[in-house]
């Protein structure tokens, strides 16, 4: 990955986690945390000096039941690779504000419970 996409990735996802963070978090085991990526209720890129694998913070909603995995990911990240996204490309468009959206991002959308909205957005680009 090159320095200006990885830099892009930064300024539009902020906050990130390692995997050992989100097991801390989610009070699971690593091989559990590997099983959420491999099964894509996680995405995530290599990334910084030591190029390891990292998810968005925004992927993990906090409630009065505890943290969790946003649930609505799986399924929009399954339509984004339909359509022929990496998971980098994935994460750019996840995001990135969208105009028939109000100009607010996908994941921000979908965190607020607008997935039917979002998931028309990313049926569209298949």
């Amino acid at each position: 990955m090159n320095d200006i996409h990885e830099s892009t990735l930064d300024d539009l996802v902020g906050d990130w986690l390692t995997l050992p963070d989100v097991a801390d978090v989610l009070d699971l085991e690593i091989r559990r945390v590997r099983g959420l990526v491999a099964d894509r209720h996680l995405l995530g890129v290599k990334r910084g000096e030591r190029t390891t694998f990292q998810v968005p913070a925004a992927f993990l909603v906090t409630t009065d039941d505890g943290t969790h995995v946003l649930e609505t990911l799986r399924g929009t990240a399954t339509l984004l690779q339909d359509a022929g996204f990496d998971d980098a490309e994935a994460l750019r468009w996840l995001f990135t504000g969208q105009d028939t959206l109000g100009g607010e991002t996908p994941v921000a959308a979908m965190r607020a419970g607008r997935r039917a909205e979002v998931r028309r957005l990313a049926q569209a680009l298949a």
